[in-house]
């Protein structure tokens, strides 16, 4: 009987030690991510990133849209006002439900 009741708390240690060095393994590769430096690819994607976000921020929309763009972009926004009538499209809808009121059943 104690046989098995030692055998039965080395496996639930064994699984509490297992699951602690998963999580402390998954931690720590993200710290030794961010104090090493970033592969050549992965700098230039995130310096292209940056780079469009500024200049988003500075045209206050799309970079680099021209006439032809807001043109279409007016015609779409046109397009779905009329078949989902009208409103203002940039605003979350605001949903109203009525409480429902269920007929009482005399016994």
């Amino acid at each position: 009987m104690s046989l098995h009741r030692l055998f039965q708390l080395s496996s639930l240690l064994r699984s509490a030690v297992s699951l602690t060095l998963r999580r402390n393994i998954g931690i720590s590769a993200v710290v030794f991510n961010k104090a090493k430096d970033l592969d050549p690819i992965q700098k230039l994607f995130l310096d292209k990133i940056r780079d469009y976000s500024s200049k988003s921020q500075a045209s206050g929309g799309v970079v680099d849209a021209g006439p032809e763009f807001q043109k279409n972009m007016s015609e779409e926004v046109a397009k779905l006002q009329r078949l989902y009538g009208g409103g203002d499209l940039n605003k979350f809808p605001d949903f109203k439900f009525s409480e429902v009121k269920f007929d009482e059943v005399a016994k």
